[in-house]
């Protein structure tokens, strides 16, 4: 069978996340949905790169789909849109990877973005897509703090409890923070995450932000490997999945 590699965004808002789940909608479920047209009238089974939950958004979300239909990607891309509608989720591109390549574990990189508004007006434009925080943060304290934390470490501090992950050891390329005008941007980069990661990294360097804690104070909790000691889980609605690399890459459909 074809084996498809689809390069998808969605607006989490409207799912519970990208796994098929008992109840509700899900951005996996309503692609097996349409991917259906194309494996004779049967639902394929997609396996991703990263399986964010709910209320978090994708720009750069890798999928892999077999199916009996052997057609070019183009048509494969218009298939699918015709049919995720009026679902928010799109797939902007498809390519035709070989049969052991895997959107999982062939990946070798993982990009998300975390974005804060950071002003006392509530977002209106923005709703759903960023965490509000009115009070003011110290971008650059954050930043300084953030770099505490990259290379090869347990981050079991910063792990949710239902982490399915057999080990909480990580290598983290890049936590970088920055202030782009009214928003505080956080752009975090790894061959792989555990899960709520980021956020809880996004809510504890927001505590040196607001001058509640040093710039030390996340490299403790690092150390300390204790989640009840580290900050907040950052809501779900400011995170989006950006990227996945593999190497070599995909050649993706114009």
């Amino acid at each position: 069978m074809p084996r498809y590699a689809l390069l998808v965004e969605y607006d989490g808002a409207g799912f519970v996340g990208w796994q098929r789940q008992a109840e509700g909608v899900s951005v996996q479920g309503v692609l097996e949905a349409a991917g259906a047209f194309l494996n004779g009238g049967v639902e394929p089974v997609l396996g991703a790169a990263g399986r964010t939950d709910s209320g978090v958004h994708a720009e750069g979300q890798v999928a892999q789909m077999d199916v009996t239909a052997d057609l070019p990607v183009e048509r494969v891309r218009e298939a699918l849109n015709a049919r995720t509608r009026p679902h928010r989720v799109s797939v902007l591109s498809v390519a035709r990877p070989g049969a052991e390549w895997s959107a999982r574990f062939s990946a070798v990189h993982r990009s998300y973005r975390y974005r804060i508004l950071n002003r006392r007006a509530r977002p209106a434009l923005e709703a759903g897509r960023v965490w509000h925080v009115p009070a003011p943060l110290d971008a650059a304290a954050m930043h300084e703090a953030a770099q505490g934390l990259l290379g090869h470490h347990d981050f079991s501090a910063f792990r949710a409890a239902t982490c399915q992950a057999k080990h909480a050891m990580r290598t983290l390329d890049r936590l970088d923070v920055s202030r782009e005008a009214e928003e505080i941007v956080v752009r975090v980069g790894a061959r792989s995450f555990l899960h709520h990661q980021v956020r809880n990294l996004v809510g504890t360097l927001a505590k040196v932000g607001w001058g509640q804690r040093p710039v030390t104070w996340p490299r403790q909790v690092l150390e300390g490997r204790d989640r009840t000691k580290a900050g907040q889980t950052a809501p779900a609605e400011g995170l989006c999945f950006t990227g996945v690399r593999y190497e070599p890459g995909l050649d993706w459909a114009a």
